[in-house]
């Protein structure tokens, strides 16, 4: 486990420590047990330390096709895990669509000003004409109950039938080589987005990064594989691989880079 841990950063140790709690309630009741919804970074620290034991797999679901945010199960190996296992509903949004334009923003401060925990809700899906989100079982009569309003819209929000088609994602993430001087996140924002290091780190202590959906301010903080940061006005950028290193000691990196289809 110490071997493990070393992997992760400093921060991250509370969210360790609660898997690996979860991780011996599976193995003490030999029953699964569900998550709330996690992000692509917390199900990859769940999946590493879940693979090291034979007796338990996991597996998530967040119901939309490549779902960003997702509830896991972990599960022993025995155990066949059905969709309803999950415990998901998927809302949509009936609202006055040919007057306004509801925004995601929009949906997910309604939702959390309901006083609803983030982990409680997994992705929001916005088209022209359509909003739908999923939620946790545990809080669909709540939310069903008293999301009434967004802003000044009035809206009412029903839960989906299984023949409804659900909003697929209209973004693609397309693949980039870059051969940079360190994993530093003020070099490789530089580098992605083709601006000096002196404005690359402006913007990380304008507090305008994140790194794994939390706010990152020190220029040097070390970014490693799986890692997503977003760029508050210039999309996002997930770290898929780094290739080793250049006859000159400089890093070959693969990122993916989050277009939208037009």
């Amino acid at each position: 486990m110490e071997h493990l841990i070393q992997h992760f950063r400093k921060d991250e140790q509370p969210f360790i420590e609660q898997v690996v709690s979860w991780q011996r309630e599976v193995e003490d009741r030999y029953a699964p047990k569900l998550t709330d919804f996690l992000d692509p970074r917390q199900r990859f620290i769940v999946a590493s330390i879940i693979g090291q034991d034979d007796a338990l797999k996991t597996m998530s679901a967040g119901l939309f096709h490549e779902a960003e945010r997702q509830r896991m199960l972990i599960y022993p190996s025995y155990f066949e895990p059905q969709v309803e296992d999950y415990q998901l509903t998927v809302f949509t949004i009936h609202y006055p669509a040919k007057f306004i334009q509801l925004r995601h923003p929009d949906v997910l401060g309604a939702l959390l000003s309901l006083g609803l925990n983030r982990a409680k809700f997994g992705d929001i899906r916005v088209n022209e004409q359509r909003v739908q989100f999923v939620v946790a079982d545990e809080v669909a009569d709540y939310v069903r109950l008293h999301l009434t309003g967004i802003g000044k819209v009035k809206v009412y929000v029903e839960s989906i039938k299984e023949t409804e088609p659900l909003i697929q994602n209209e973004d693609e993430w397309v693949e980039e080589s870059y051969t940079v001087s360190s994993m530093r996140l003020d070099v490789i924002i530089a580098n992605v987005l083709k601006v000096s290091r002196q404005r690359a780190q402006a913007l990380i202590t304008g507090k305008k990064v994140r790194v794994n959906w939390t706010e990152r301010e020190a220029v040097a903080f070390e970014l490693q594989e799986g890692d997503i940061l977003s760029v508050r006005g210039s999309g996002r950028v997930k770290i898929l691989m780094t290739e080793g290193r250049t006859k000159k000691d400089k890093i070959r990196l693969q990122i993916g880079r989050l277009t939208q289809k037009s």
